[in-house]
């Protein structure tokens, strides 16, 4: 395998990690930055979700505490509750998923639909960081089923490419009278089955495309992407006590219109 292959995968982890908690859409910026760098594998839908997890474990680090809690504990009321919120908030990206995943992967992995998708979730966060209702709930444990479940639909629609998986939830939560902390954190913790079903998934459909050399590029972009999503976690938790995603949303709209007016001019 080339060295540029390597480099490539480097790039693509530093992209993923850093962008993968930002509502800015990982998916979208890798299959711009693949697009851009002519990255090629048999298994490159594969190589994009496995970064993903790499990302995912640097929030189970992060929080090991509370996941330690969870598995050791779960005989308590409180740790099945916060079990079946993420299971019940799981379900409607995961029923999607199974259903319409390799149309997803097929139509809507394109550098216009990214670029499309990032200037309207841009326009949605603006909107609702202007017009959100007053926060009601300051804890995830006090979080109800309903509202866990409709932060799972929001989710469902960061199916499409440049919506944002994170973006998603955190604005959904938003509307749910979540606070930004709770909406955010809840976020974290919601990616872990999600991204841990689809890895198993694309494991499953290319495993038998898979060489020797392609999985040390994949190896490679997996750990660059956890460090980078220990960076990212950290970055955000700490922005959110402070500020809103205004900047964000600016960024997306700005970045997205730039891409529109490349493809289609």
């Amino acid at each position: 395998m080339p060295f540029l292959t390597y480099l490539h995968a480097f790039i693509l982890g530093l992209v993923e990690g850093a962008t993968e908690f930002l509502p800015v859409s990982s998916t979208g910026h890798l299959i711009l930055a693949q697009d851009a760098l002519g990255f090629s594998l048999a298994s490159a839908n594969m190589f994009t979700v496995v970064i993903q997890l790499g990302a995912i474990l640097a929030v189970c680090w992060l929080y090991r505490q509370r996941l330690f809690d969870v598995a050791f504990h779960l005989h308590q009321k409180k740790q099945q509750q916060f079990v079946l919120r993420l299971l019940v908030a799981f379900l409607p990206a995961a029923v999607i998923g199974l259903l319409f995943h390799h149309a997803i992967e097929e139509k809507l992995f394109h550098p216009l639909v990214v670029a499309v998708m990032l200037v309207v979730g841009g326009v949605i966060i603006w909107v609702v960081e202007k017009y959100k209702p007053a926060p009601i709930t300051h804890d995830i444990d006090d979080m109800s089923l309903k509202q866990a479940f409709l932060v799972g639909c929001a989710q469902a629609v960061a199916v499409i490419p440049g919506t944002s998986r994170s973006g998603a939830t955190i604005i959904g939560g938003l509307l749910l009278k979540l606070d930004r902390k709770v909406a955010t954190e809840f976020s974290f913790f919601l990616a872990i089955p999600v991204m841990v079903a689809a890895t198993a998934l694309d494991i499953y459909k290319y495993y038998d495309v898979l060489t020797k050399d392609e999985i040390w590029v994949i190896l490679v972009g997996f750990v660059v992407s956890f460090f980078a999503g220990l960076v990212a976690v950290k970055f955000l938790v700490n922005y959110v006590s402070k500020h809103d995603f205004i900047p964000f949303a600016i960024y997306r709209i700005l970045f997205g219109g730039i891409l529109l007016a490349y493809y289609l001019i």
